[in-house]
């Protein structure tokens, strides 16, 4: 299947670069830290055989644009969707599935509860939303994710430790988060080394934002009883088993209409096991 590779304007001075190929009924697929939309090579290829597929990276990441992360909004996950928003209504779509990994499935979650008149479907790849994340996140076991602690942190000092070791730092996730060494390449992995060492500044803001703003986001919906109103498929590693929480039940409140999968894959399961993924994709599709 051959993809078409654009770039699309979606905000003042913004672009994003997108693949894109196959017709019929639309998915966006939203690719995760620390990978570009070439995550989605496997799954993608199948849909498009009867969708149309757009894998764009996200504002920050890969080949899209990185603008200075000085203001809380300028990461969100809120702008971060409004941007995806954009792209697909820029490529015609008005309304399409939406599935996101990680970081992408972060903004696909914010997506689906500011703009549910144009996400049809949603599926989210190993997260759980924002402010369940960091409510589950104590203890000793909160080392699993001292990431998130180490880029909440103020500018400054985060960006320049990461640079002092940015392979060893992004190589760290790629080897211990998956299950298959052999599902990254070298070829992709150093697309994903390269791309993410050319976007520290973006990368941190971006998840600076997630103990910010992305926070007072969630807050406001939860208290304002908001949830994702179209069909949701979650897969997701047992980390409630891991951590000791549900992770499905925190799930339900904010997706009434819920298919949760357990998986035994590692957390780069689109890469991993497209085979699942595509099959769960399509199983979202239908309902």
């Amino acid at each position: 299947m051959n993809f078409q590779h654009v770039r699309v304007p979606v905000a003042d001075n913004v672009e994003l670069s997108a693949a894109i190929a196959g017709s019929g009924s639309p998915i966006v697929l939203l690719h995760g830290f620390p990978q570009t939309h070439l995550m989605w090579r496997h799954v993608a290829a199948d849909l498009a055989t009867d969708h149309t597929v757009i894998c764009p990276d996200l504002r920050g990441y890969g080949a899209s644009d990185k603008p200075a992360g000085d203001g809380p909004d300028t990461y969100s996950k809120r702008t971060m969707a409004a941007d995806v928003v954009a792209l697909a209504r820029a490529l015609g779509q008005d309304r399409f599935a939406l599935a996101g990994h990680d970081r992408g499935a972060l903004v696909a979650i914010r997506a689906g509860l500011d703009h549910p008149e144009n996400v049809t479907h949603l599926a989210s790849l190993d997260v759980l939303p924002t402010l369940d994340m960091w409510d589950v996140m104590h203890g000793v076991s909160a080392q699993v994710g001292f990431h998130l602690y180490l880029m909440a942190q103020p500018p400054g000092l985060p960006e320049r430790m990461i640079a002092g070791a940015s392979d060893e730092f992004f190589g760290h996730f790629l080897d211990l988060w998956t299950n298959d060494p052999k599902a990254i390449p070298d070829d992709v992995r150093r697309v994903y080394l390269d791309a993410s060492r050319a976007a520290i500044p973006s990368i941190v803001a971006d998840y600076r934002a997630s103990a910010g703003v992305d926070v007072e986001h969630d807050r406001a919906d939860r208290a304002a009883g908001r949830t994702l109103t179209m069909p949701v498929t979650v897969l997701q590693q047992d980390w409630g088993a891991m951590l000791g929480f549900d992770a499905a039940g925190l799930w339900k409140a904010w997706a009434p209409d819920l298919r949760h999968v357990p998986v035994t894959c590692g957390h780069f399961m689109a890469e991993e096991d497209p085979a699942l993924v595509t099959a769960e994709l399509r199983e979202l599709l239908t309902r």
